[in-house]
C-alpha cells in the first residue's frame, strides 16, 4: 500500500468520526474533519489536495461559526446565561454514561431545565427558556453538521477523482 492510499483511508476514518462527533460531542467533530482533510492533503499532495483542504476548512469554520451565532443570538435575546448551557452540557456527558443511547440529549435537556429553574424559580418560564435554548442549540448543530457534510462530500468527490 502506498502512503497516499493509507492517507486516504485514515482521512476517511477521521472524517466519519468527525461527522459523528458533531452530533455526539464526545470528540471535537469539526476539528477531526479539518485534521482528516489535512492528512489527505499531506499524503496525496498537489494542488487538488490543498484545494480540498482549504475549501473544507472554510466550510467547517463557517459551520462552527453558525453554531455559535445561532445559539448565542437566541440565548442573548432570551437572556439565558451561558452557565445554563454549560450545566446542560455537563449533565449531557453524565447522561451518556447513565442512560445509554438517549443519555446525551436527555441529560442536556434536564440539566438545562434544572439550571434555568434554579435561576428563575418558575417551572413554566424555565421550560420556555429551556425549549428556546434547545431549539437554538439544535439549529446550530444542524448548520454545523450540514456544512461539515459538504466538506466531507467535497473530499469524497476529490478522492474519487484522484483515484480514478
Amino acid at each position: 500500500m502506498t502512503p497516499a492510499i493509507v492517507g486516504t483511508l485514515i482521512a476517511g476514518v477521521l472524517l466519519a468520526v468527525g461527522l459523528t462527533g458533531i452530533i455526539v460531542p464526545v470528540v471535537p467533530g469539526s476539528l477531526m474533519i479539518v485534521v482528516g482533510l489535512l492528512v489527505w492533503a499531506l499524503t496525496v499532495g498537489g494542488p487538488a489536495g490543498w484545494l480540498v483542504f482549504g475549501i473544507g476548512s472554510v466550510l467547517v469554520g463557517c459551520g462552527m461559526l453558525a453554531t455559535y451565532l445561532f445559539t448565542g443570538r437566541v440565548l442573548k435575546r432570551r437572556q439565558i446565561p451561558s452557565k445554563s448551557v454549560i450545566v446542560g452540557g455537563i449533565c449531557g456527558v453524565i447522561g451518556v454514561f447513565a442512560v445509554p443511547v438517549v443519555g446525551l440529549p436527555l441529560g442536556f435537556a434536564l440539566g438545562l431545565f434544572g439550571s434555568e429553574f434554579l435561576r428563575v424559580r418558575n417551572a413554566r418560564e424555565a421550560l420556555s427558556l429551556s425549549w428556546a435554548a434547545l431549539k437554538a442549540t439544535g439549529l446550530g448543530l444542524l448548520a454545523e453538521f450540514a456544512l461539515g457534510s459538504v466538506a466531507v462530500m467535497t473530499w469524497g468527490v476529490a478522492a474519487v477523482a484522484h483515484w480514478t
